[in-house]
């Protein structure tokens, strides 16, 4: 296989087989994640014999046709040390949640941070972030950086902390 395929290549290749075939062969191939290489879409180019260009064109295609949500690393932050994960949960004004959200979403050690309904009186909090620390004291740090960040934005908040590793996984197919 050679490393550059003219535009006359991947239209060939188009040719060749049936998109949604193309499709699935990536999607059996990627399920688990994309290989841990330095290029992870020339080495599936490689497992699955196909061009490189068409593969980073179909998994586009199916980004922006929404049959694959996204493509990004997820990270195991025990194996990195971060041993202390406490999800944080923020009492946030209806009017503010947007912003307070885009800024925590915006802190490095934060790896995801969304809106959730309350469910008054027992749980008033509508912003959750998770925080990562390498012990408890770090991620109580972070949160308190956090409120003040927000300062009196801050209506009451607390830190929910992981107990165990859930295995987070997509939809998985079966080859034939």
């Amino acid at each position: 296989m050679s490393a550059y395929v003219l535009p006359s290549d991947l239209a060939a290749a188009n040719d060749a087989e049936d998109f949604s075939a193309i499709d699935e062969r990536i999607i059996l191939a990627t399920q688990a994640g994309l290989p841990l290489t330095t290029k992870p879409y020339h080495a599936l180019a490689e497992q699955l014999q196909l061009p490189v260009e068409l593969i980073q064109q179909r998994m586009q295609a199916m980004l922006d046709n929404k049959q694959i949500r996204r493509i990004a690393v997820v990270p195991n932050h025990y194996k990195l040390g971060f041993c202390a994960n406490g999800m944080s949960v923020w009492n946030i004004a209806d009017e503010h949640i947007a912003r307070v959200g885009k800024l925590f979403g915006s802190l490095d050690y934060v790896s995801h941070c969304y809106h959730r309904p309350r469910h008054l009186p027992a749980w008033p909090y509508s912003v959750f972030a998770m925080v990562h620390g390498r012990d408890r004291s770090e991620v109580q740090a972070k949160v308190t950086e956090m409120s003040h960040l927000i300062d009196a934005l801050d209506l009451g908040h607390d830190i929910l902390y992981s107990k165990r590793i859930l295995k987070k996984t997509g939809l998985r197919f079966k080859a034939d």
